[in-house]
């Protein structure tokens, strides 16, 4: 059993976490706001990095290690986040908060982590460790990808959070493991 010290502190947290939801959510509710993060999310389902791999794979040897580092990495972390997802068990923000709003469908019941986030994180820092110049795209696609998630009802900002943070450490981990 926590003590009380330690349960004020977690309830604090949720608090200032659910505020901050409520708060990035209301960008939702206009809707070219709602549209253009919609967009950046089904972007970052796959179809933005599929085609940063194909481009990978097609520029040569080198390119085509790139897109299979980034391959290998994305099974690795689709599988890790599923795990974590059906072992923990968070409801996402819309459905256990009424004031969220959901501004696009969820692939799936939970929300910690953020796939979505893990992969972006994951997929850009594997492309700009290759090529730094990728920087300039990749690095604010990846951070609309995460924002995306709480501004659509379908995150937490701790789902994002713990997201990256794995998806960090799975880019570190594969290229450590498998240097270019």
């Amino acid at each position: 059993m926590a003590s009380p010290v330690t349960a004020d502190l977690w309830h604090r947290v949720d608090q200032a976490e659910h505020a901050l939801c409520l708060r990035l959510n209301r960008g939702s509710r206009y809707t070219p706001v709602r549209r253009f993060f919609a967009i950046i999310s089904r972007l970052g389902d796959g179809i933005f990095w599929y085609l940063l791999m194909l481009a990978f794979a097609l520029s040569g040897a080198q390119g085509a290690r790139v897109a299979s580092q980034m391959a290998v990495a994305g099974i690795v972390g689709m599988v890790l986040y599923r795990q974590l997802k059906h072992r923990l068990v968070r409801e996402r923000p819309f459905m256990s908060h009424s004031g969220i709003s959901l501004g696009a469908a969820p692939l799936d019941r939970y929300s910690f982590p953020s796939g979505h986030t893990l992969h972006a994180v994951c997929f850009t820092l594997i492309a700009m460790s290759h090529v730094p110049e990728l920087a300039v795209l990749l690095v604010p696609f990846a951070l609309l990808v995460a924002a995306s998630r709480v501004v659509l009802g379908l995150h937490y900002p701790t789902d994002v959070l713990a997201g990256a943070a794995i998806g960090m450490v799975l880019a570190r981990g594969t290229l450590a493991l498998w240097p270019a």
